[in-house]
């Protein structure tokens, strides 16, 4: 098959410039090309050669810079730039009518040209040597410009959203639009050009501390979601044991003093408003959100967006599977013929099962991304919680008097159960908290693609799912005092032992080496007892998991194929069920585990309300403390 830019058809109407060549759709795709082009042959020479010499950049320990204006923002517009160029690719080659080049290449020159883009701006970005973002500048005014053309023709020519391409070009206009306003942004606050005195910007205080090597609050969008700032460590890691040095010290916002800092700051700030203060548990609360609301709202969103794109799976192997189980030609012929090139429909792009192929791919890339995301930020914000908390513990314990654990106000235990378990407890609750909004989301859009595909049937084995819950629920309770009381035995258990050790020589004395065996062969047996339930309730709780979705499945099906007469049982909708079925099971099992979990920080917070220990005392003396645990620490 030949093939040429405007396409090798005699008479092609691509050809045709009678009413001006802007109306000719080939010279318009011609000029879409022209920015992408200049992008290339400006930037490679400077990515290659280099520009100006080391002395214009500014000499930190690690290759990281203080970021742009709009530094996140560039990158995720970059990002849908790239997925909106690859469906416009995919969309010129769907189209097997076709052989005109001009349909795909111009924007797999763009898809080149965004890729270049971004890796020339982290390369200025690392140097600090903003001038040379000029070029940016001029390639995506050029890029708004011939877009908007293409865009103006498509609705002079009555193209409208019906065709997909139409919107495309719609998307790409908006996104090179906020590209361009990104990079006007820029020079208006780093005044690299068109004004007298540019800005001079220092990088942070953290990256120029030697000892800091924690770098993912500084490195750019991409690294911190593949995490590739990490790999200097891993590599130091695989070649030698790792220490205390070569970890390094965390970024000063990570740090236990400044979690401190902003908590008390939010406990303290109602009362300087002179606004009505909540009292009691209600007060902590408050302030525990507002210092660390913000990190839990953007881990539940990552939650979601992961769990939403984790449907993506069954529906784009239904789609594949009925795409290939068709007797007819699998190949796709698009009817609609506008200015010499065929136009498709997002519905007829999306019947293709190597489109469908590819969005998988992206959408299980982009649903591990999002879910490493959230549990990030959600481990990160429950660590900083409880260093903050726990500083705020050692704070008070070095301003209580001696009274207080005289008169049993505050004894020792109650002081190492708030640091050990009742901070824990919290931490773990942040932990999991994306959890209580992201699983009812989870299961409500599962129960309706379910009934959108298998109608009522679908709810009846929701509706198994849903019974066997609590039966779920009672096992992981079950489990957890039977893991419990073996925690209990063995510490019991060990406690005698100590002693008996301790006191050896006057067991041996007294001829006591009998009665204290039997006591320890008791305990011992307890713990045996205990450890058998809890290994029982480990394998029922283990085969629960498994056999529920298989049992939900079959009486879904049985009732699917049996009492409906016209249903719809293709191959399609079994494998598509089937993975959604699995879905459900997942968060049903572990939404007893997350409210068990919130049950018991809301305990342990009420027991932090209940204790004199836990107060916000003033900044100084959150210093000692800090110094206080830092030597515990390091001994």
């Amino acid at each position: 098959m030949s093939l040429a830019f405007c396409g090798s058809e005699n008479n092609s109407a691509a050809y045709q410039v009678n009413n001006g060549v802007l109306n000719n759709g080939c010279f318009v795709d011609a000029l879409n090309v022209v920015p992408h082009v200049f992008l290339l042959f400006i930037t490679f020479p400077i990515l290659f050669i280099g520009w100006g010499s080391q002395s214009s950049k500014v000499h930190i320990h690690h290759s990281t810079w203080l970021h742009f204006p709009g530094h996140n923002l560039r990158w995720i517009l970059t990002f849908i730039l790239l997925f909106v160029l690859v469906c416009e690719i995919a969309e010129g080659i769907v189209d097997s009518e076709s052989r005109h080049l001009h349909l795909y290449m111009p924007p797999g020159m763009a898809f080149l040209a965004a890729i270049t883009s971004i890796v020339y701006y982290h390369n200025i970005e690392t140097s600090n040597f903003p001038k040379l973002l000029i070029a940016l500048l001029v390639y995506w005014t050029l890029a708004f410009i011939t877009k908007t053309i293409k865009f103006v023709k498509f609705c002079d020519n009555n193209i409208g959203p019906l065709q997909l391409r139409f919107c495309l070009t719609g998307f790409l206009v908006v996104l090179y639009g906020m590209l361009l306003l990104v990079e006007i942004n820029v020079i208006r606050v780093r005044r690299y050009v068109f004004f007298k005195t540019p800005k001079e910007v220092k990088p942070p205080e953290d990256l120029q501390d030697l000892g800091v090597r924690f770098l993912q609050p500084f490195v750019n969008l991409l690294s911190k979601g593949t995490y590739w700032w990490m790999n200097a460590f891993i590599k130091t890691a695989h070649k030698k044991p790792i220490d205390l040095k070569a970890i390094g010290k965390l970024p000063i916002a990570m740090r236990a003093l400044t979690n401190y800092m902003r908590l008390n700051e939010a406990f303290e700030s109602p009362k300087n408003k002179n606004t009505p203060n909540p009292q009691g548990s209600k007060s902590i609360w408050r302030a525990l959100c507002n210092a660390f609301g913000r990190p839990l709202v953007l881990s539940s969103t990552f939650r979601i967006l992961a769990d939403l794109l984790g449907f993506a799976g069954p529906l784009c192997i239904s789609g594949i599977v009925h795409h290939v189980g068709k007797s007819s030609n699998n190949t796709f012929h698009p009817k609609t013929k506008i200015l010499g090139d065929y136009f498709i429909s997002s519905q007829e792009f999306l019947a293709n099962a190597y489109v469908l192929a590819v969005l998988l791919f992206f959408a299980l890339l982009l649903q591990r991304t999002f879910l490493q995301a959230s549990y990030y930020v959600a481990i990160e914000t429950g660590i900083n919680l409880r260093g903050a908390i726990q500083t705020k513990i050692y704070n008070k314990i070095m301003r209580l008097s001696t009274s207080n654990m005289s008169m049993g106000e505050m004894t020792s235990g109650q002081i190492c159960n708030l640091v050990a378990i009742d901070t824990n407890q919290l931490m773990w609750f942040f932990f999991l908290c994306p959890n209580l909004w992201a699983m009812p989301v989870q299961i409500i859009v599962g129960v309706i693609l379910l009934y959108y595909l298998l109608g009522i049937s679908a709810l009846i084995g929701a509706a198994v799912i849903i019974v066997l819950a609590p039966v779920q629920y009672f096992v992981a309770t079950k489990l957890s005092q039977a893991q419990r009381s073996t925690l209990e035995y063995s510490n019991e258990r060990l406690k005698k032992t100590n002693e008996m050790l301790r006191g050896i020589k006057l067991l041996k004395l007294y001829a006591w080496e009998h009665i204290f065996h039997s006591s320890v062969e008791e305990t011992r047996q307890k713990e045996m007892t205990s450890l058998r339930a809890f290994a029982l309730y480990t394998s029922i709780s283990i085969f629960m998991n498994a056999a529920i979705p298989i049992a939900a499945v079959l009486i879904t099906f049985v009732v699917h194929a049996h009492l409906f007469e016209n249903a719809d049982f293709s191959p399609s909708v079994a494998f598509a069920s089937l993975s959604l079925f699995h879905i459900l099971v997942t968060p049903l099992f572990l939404l007893s585990s997350v409210v068990r979990s919130t049950v018991k920080a809301l305990v342990r917070h009420t027991d932090f309300q209940g204790h004199p220990i836990v107060s916000f005392p003033t900044p100084y003396a959150a210093t000692i403390a800090t110094m206080f645990l830092h030597s515990q620490l390091m001994q």
